[in-house]
């Protein structure tokens, strides 16, 4: 019988090693996802919270296109500001969850939902105090919405950073909403 040479133990050493190799990285690739980060250095996140990400980029375009027709088409002057500050505050948050979903390997709608568009496009047809009061209605329903829907995420997302971005946007939605009751109310009279 002859014994094994040099050649075959490097072999099955090598072997061996390439064995947990590959064993090793199955067991990071198998592991279930926790919402932190995963081995190739990007995080997941849970079913909820991309619905989170994509409701609140779509519900932030909207917010951003609707006002820059209020900035146009209103006809009272605090209608108008509040648009301008639409644009400006819900285009500040956008830019910031767009970088935090990057982050998370998530990209965020690139346009608006149907839904979205054609409250746009009904808008869109009016003007004047008309407008006013269709859009200062729509901005009471819609941060009443949003406000409800940031609450729930920074109370239960499973994401850590989105949580936290959802809490410190939740203040500027939340005077944002007392904001277009005070309008709406007052376009009413």
């Amino acid at each position: 019988m002859r014994k094994p040479g040099p050649s075959l133990g490097k072999g099955l050493l090598s072997a061996a090693l390439c064995s947990l190799t590959f064993a090793g990285a199955f067991a990071q690739t198998a592991a279930p996802p926790t919402g932190g980060t995963a081995a190739s250095g990007t995080a997941t996140l849970s079913h909820a919270d991309k619905k989170f990400v994509e409701d609140a980029a779509a519900g932030g375009m909207a917010e951003v296109e609707l006002g820059k027709l209020a900035e146009q088409r209103a006809s009272n002057p605090q209608v108008k500001q509040f648009g301008s500050r639409m644009v400006q505050d819900h285009g500040k948050a956008n830019d910031e969850l767009k970088s935090l979903a990057s982050s998370k390997g998530v990209q965020v709608p690139a346009a608006l939902p149907k839904s979205k568009q054609a409250d746009l496009d009904k808008l869109g047809k009016m003007s004047g105090a008309d407008f006013d009061k269709a859009y200062m209605k729509h901005m009471v329903d819609d941060h009443k919405h949003d406000v409800s829907m940031f609450e729930k995420q920074s109370k239960s997302g499973q994401d850590t950073d989105l949580k936290a971005w959802a809490g410190k946007t939740l203040p500027t939605l939340r005077e944002h909403q007392q904001l277009a009751q005070t309008f709406h109310a007052s376009v009413n009279k």
